[in-house]
């Protein structure tokens, strides 16, 4: 199927979907709509073995649309945006992600998400939403699974932008490579997985989670829950966005 804003591939177990939104592969509905239809359609496939998201352009994604996240739209960005992670987790195949450049935001959660993570050398990965009055429910929900609390508590918190390199040392990511050789080194990445059984590929990543017993739908839903009907309901949220669009510092009143 042809899509506006992304590609898909499908090829010897390797479902691909690359991010083609130029310059910067901002995530707005429209694309997140597009991402969605694909997972979707791929319930049932019992061949997959891998899902990797990849991008094309100057970066892998520099975040969600600030312009679509605002007043009404706001349940709306977070449903579509969160259903992506819920149709990841449904479908239950392993999934990769090939990230370079800015992998920021929305950008950064889809990556993380991702069960294993190769970056270029020239990524910088971060969620900055404190810093225009808002947090980031994925990775609030993710990372302290991922890096444990007090390395997420200092990304999500200050907001701070770290190099491929801090990611790797702190278990964010899984390999650094070249920028000029990421498209090769990705290639080879997901080799070992293509040469498994999808179904037995399936059934071990549901025991690790499982084993984890990290289920995603209980601690999402109380992360959205916060999110939508506490913090964008405050007053320094709303200013915060706003100032990020009109390119001035925010006024934050603290309520």
């Amino acid at each position: 199927m042809e899509y506006k804003y992304i590609k898909t591939e499908v090829d010897s177990g390797l479902a691909t979907i690359t991010l083609n939104r130029p310059p910067l592969n901002v995530l707005n509905i429209a694309m997140m709509e597009e991402i969605n239809q694909a997972l979707g359609s791929w319930e049932g496939n019992r061949d997959l073995k891998l899902i990797l998201f990849r991008a094309e352009g100057k970066c892998f994604s520099a975040g969600v649309d600030v312009g679509e996240h605002m007043g009404d739209l706001a349940p709306k960005m977070i449903e579509v945006f969160h259903r992506m992670f819920r149709l990841m987790d449904s479908l239950g195949v392993p999934t990769a992600a090939s990230v370079f450049g800015s992998c920021l935001g929305g950008g950064c959660e889809l990556a993380i998400f991702c069960d294993v993570v190769i970056a270029a050398d020239n990524t910088k990965i971060g969620q900055p939403e404190i810093q225009v009055g808002v947090f980031p429910p994925i990775a609030a929900q993710l990372m302290p699974r991922i890096i444990g609390r007090k390395a997420a508590m200092d990304l999500i918190l200050t907001g701070r932008v770290i190099s491929a390199q801090e990611a790797l040392q702190m278990g964010l990511i899984n390999k650094v490579v070249p920028a000029d050789e990421l498209e090769e080194a990705t290639k080879e990445f997901v080799k070992p997985y293509l040469k498994l059984s999808a179904e037995v590929l399936r059934l071990t990543k549901k025991a690790i989670v499982k084993g984890l017993r990290d289920d995603l739908e209980p601690s999402l839903s109380v992360i959205e829950d916060i999110y939508l009907n506490e913090l964008m309901k405050t007053e320094d949220a709303n200013e915060g966005l706003k100032a990020f669009l009109e390119k001035r510092r925010p006024e934050w009143k603290n309520r």
